[in-house]
């Protein structure tokens, strides 16, 4: 039996179980703690994802960074072993260095064919987000925590040798951090079938000039909210609900994806809040990105030590185009909310029936 060490993180006083950090409260293979950004500027054609997550039960870390440019998205990754938790937030050529907790970091790619030194600067308080909880049956298969961000980046990007001065008087976006379970690495075994009728899914945190508003709304395929999430955070901190969304969709005919929503919310004080987003073009997450059913590769899987991978993807490719609809994918929004115009991520996924929207199966598409 091998014997658990102290590790770094165990000299401050962070500790919340009576374990060393070296472990986490749950012995769950799929405990995961990540960071996902987002960074774009709204007038060009350029869109940056990127993240880093560490997986203590499957001992490994990993990172990737995935740009579009027109009809091309660009990926490179990075994974090795986790060898001891501490506050060391680098895989192969990428590093999150966290300048000032909850508000500045510096977030750096080393590649030849996607690289970038940016710095993220916060325009509001971080927003604790709803607890995110989804069943397979009875057990957990996502149970997490996550808190998002709005704001500005700093710096340069180079995408396969095309050079972006990010100037953070235009270049915005999102971020978040979030921990928990969620599915990572291998799958896990199959076991007793229990099948899923589908997955809905919309997250629009946006920037506005003096404000931004931040909405989750997942739903089962009966219509049924299992997360609603709303609120309002000022420039100054100020923090208000925005209650029940409620959503009137525009999609794109002989498809599922969204031209425009109608968010209809209510302010503390009683009064309609009206927000309306248009997607413009984005990046599909389970396309170079780890995310869902990415052939490719996926966050938290064993790669070796050492691993990296650049891959460019064809979104005019049919191969492509025909997994793209089976994922989760980050738009760009367009957003306006009564005089305000603002910016931010349209993240939406729909698969599967969905009575609300009226698609009756996994076939189904917009009239």
């Amino acid at each position: 039996m091998n014997a658990i060490m102290p590790v770094p993180l165990d000299e401050y006083p962070v500790h919340q179980t009576p374990l060393s950090l070296a472990r986490v409260a749950t012995s769950d293979r799929n405990f995961y703690d990540r960071y996902y950004f987002n960074a774009f500027d709204p007038a060009g054609d350029t869109m940056l994802i990127t993240g880093f997550g560490v997986y203590p039960n499957l001992g490994v870390v990993d990172a990737f960074a995935c740009a579009r440019q027109g009809d091309t998205q660009h990926s490179v990754r990075f994974s090795d072993a986790l060898t001891a938790r501490d506050l060391d937030t680098s895989v192969g050529g990428y590093r999150i260095e966290v300048i000032e907790p909850l508000r500045k970091l510096r977030v750096v790619c080393e590649h030849d064919d996607l690289g970038f030194d940016l710095t993220w600067t916060g325009a509001q308080p971080a927003v604790q987000e709803q607890p995110h909880l989804i069943l397979l049956g009875t057990r957990p298969i996502i149970e997490a925590s996550r808190f998002a961000q709005l704001g500005s980046w700093e710096g340069t990007l180079a995408v396969h040798g095309r050079d972006h001065t990010v100037d953070p008087a235009v270049w915005t976006g999102s971020r978040d951090r979030s921990w928990g379970i969620r599915p990572s690495g291998e799958p896990d075994p199959a076991g007793r079938p229990t099948g899923m009728g589908g997955f809905w899914w919309l997250y629009a945190p946006l920037r506005f000039p003096d404000f931004a508003i931040v909405v989750i709304v997942q739903e089962e395929p009966d219509g049924t909210r299992t997360l609603n999430n709303a609120v309002r955070v000022w420039n100054d901190g100020r923090k208000e609900q925005l209650g029940w969304p409620r959503m009137h969709w525009v999609y794109e005919p002989g498809t599922r994806h969204p031209r425009s929503v109608r968010l209809d919310m209510t302010t503390p004080d009683g009064k309609p809040l009206e927000v309306e987003i248009e997607s413009r073009p984005g990046i599909a997450l389970h396309v170079g990105c780890g995310y869902g059913a990415d052939p490719d590769w996926t966050h938290g899987r064993w790669m070796g030590e050492n691993w990296s991978l650049s891959s460019t993807y064809d979104l005019t490719d049919p191969g492509i185009r025909a997994r793209v609809p089976y994922g989760v994918i980050d738009h760009i929004g367009y957003a306006r909310c009564g005089d305000a115009e603002g910016w931010g991520l349209f993240e939406h996924a729909s698969m599967g029936r969905h009575d609300p929207t009226g698609f009756a199966d996994w076939s189904s598409v917009a009239p």
